[in-house]
């Protein structure tokens, strides 16, 4: 048998699960959440919540991936044998499976993106004709495959490079560049003239704007920004060695989540507001609003091409670790199958992929319940996937395993004392599925 591959160092860990944890969620959809929903008031209620349920939840699938050494599948299969359990982990792999299919499709996006940056296709447009190149890109086959395909080739070499020379060597580059990129971003938007009206909206509170609704939708942002749900954390850990503090690194990984929502909305909220754009634009914030913003300014276009690069890079990190979820059900430990899967799995997510590509031009017409195909993969993955899998997750280690076994392995290298394990232990227990079941039905528009 060859030996377990295990990452070389904790900061090596940190910046692996970290990039996993922030990707689109935090650089993507945290500004335009934050836009439509009252800005101060959510990202004071997403720092609350990524505190108070994010961080414990990340802190059950460390435990039970460091327990046991084990891919998803095969943790819950050994923490509790002859039961269903194992099916948490079976769905967690499928949904990462389906996650990365059409999450890659938005990466090619943004390839298409920074192609145009470099060619000059990205300057000199109005607010309305960067609104329709964003539909001309997304309704091209052939480009949105092309870039799809080569978004996948690049996270597949990546993780077919093992966990050390792979994922950890590439993230502890990225993961970095990311920052220093962000600094440089934020600098050149806050001092822009009126941008302390777009600082005040991010970072001042109205809780004039406070409802069930952005209460809600708060709770999901800082659920869904962790990566949490689909069992990539208890992969990742999986590589992690007995004497790591995991509470620590949990909080590590937490911390700059919000570190990094933070510097999205300096960037994105103080240059809206300087040039009389709205911050309520949607989705289409960071496609069609943020050309137009960084066109108005000096050297824009040098500025939107670094945005994309930092876009480019924190989605690549978020492609790796799902990739890897799926890549180790399949190779159980053993790093000589690695390189095989990592490409089969790689291919067939790229196929599996191609009709959320095309669902905004020739599959169009083609609706799953109502939605694109596209949209449709989102909904179960995001909206039923992930909830379900949290919320297993945390039953499985609240209720179905030992409260001295898990005190053992979680204490095991960590300072924590028995107070605040407690604390954490009756937020997964009690305190985090109630908040999944509310995200789960306000999804479902039953609240």
């Amino acid at each position: 048998m060859s030996k377990k591959e295990q990452w070389s160092s904790k900061i090596g860990f940190i910046l692996a699960a970290a990039g996993s944890a922030i990707g689109l969620g935090a650089i993507w959809k945290f500004p335009y959440m934050a836009g439509t929903n009252g800005g101060g008031v959510f990202f004071l209620l997403f720092i609350f919540f990524t505190i108070v349920i994010g961080a414990p939840i990340l802190i059950a699938e460390f435990y039970i991936g460091r327990s046991t050494q084990k891919d998803a599948v095969s943790a819950f299969r050994k923490l509790a044998p002859h039961s269903p359990w194992y099916w948490v982990g079976i769905v967690g792999v499928i949904s990462a499976f389906i996650i990365l299919s059409f999450y890659s499709v938005v990466g090619g996006w943004i390839l298409s993106y920074l192609t145009r940056s470099v060619t000059g296709g990205l300057s000199g447009k109005t607010q309305e004709q960067y609104s329709e190149l964003f539909q001309s890109v997304i309704n091209q086959p052939s480009e949105v495959l092309i870039t799809q395909f080569i978004f996948m080739i690049m996270t597949i070499l990546v993780v077919q490079g093992g966990i050390q020379k792979g994922i950890e060597r590439v993230s502890k580059y990225m993961m970095p560049a990311l920052f220093i990129l962000f600094i440089i971003l934020v600098i050149r938007s806050i001092t822009l003239d009126g941008a302390m009206e777009g600082v005040s909206f991010l970072l001042k509170p109205d809780w004039s704007l406070l409802t069930a609704d952005t209460f809600l939708l708060a709770l999901g942002q800082a659920f869904f920004a962790l990566s949490i749900g689909v069992s990539i954390m208890i992969t990742y850990a999986s590589y992690l060695g007995k004497n790591e503090d995991m509470p620590r690194s949990a909080l590590s990984v937490a911390g700059l989540n919000i570190f990094i929502s933070l510097l999205a909305g300096l960037v994105i909220f103080p240059a809206v507001f300087a040039f009389g754009f709205e911050p309520d634009a949607g989705p289409g914030l960071v496609f069609v609003v943020l050309p137009a913003v960084f066109n108005e300014m000096a050297f824009g276009g040098v500025f939107f091409f670094v945005f994309l690069i930092l876009l480019l890079f924190a989605t690549l990190t978020s492609a790796f670790s799902i990739l890897e979820i799926v890549v180790a059900a399949f190779t159980k430990g053993d790093p000589t199958k690695r390189k095989r899967f990592a490409w089969i799995t790689g291919a067939l997510i790229f196929l599996t992929g191609i009709p959320s590509a095309l669902s905004f031009g020739v599959l169009s017409d083609v609706q799953i319940a109502g939605r694109s195909i596209f949209d449709f993969a989102d909904f179960i993955t995001s909206n039923i996937g992930m909830p379900l899998g949290a919320f297993f997750i945390s039953l499985f280690v609240g209720f179905r395993m030992k409260k001295l076994d898990v005190f053992n392995e979680v204490s095991n290298g960590s300072t924590i004392s028995k107070t605040l394990f407690q604390c954490w232990y009756v937020a997964v227990k009690y305190i985090a599925p109630i908040a999944i079941v509310l995200i789960f039905l306000r999804s479902l528009g039953i609240i």
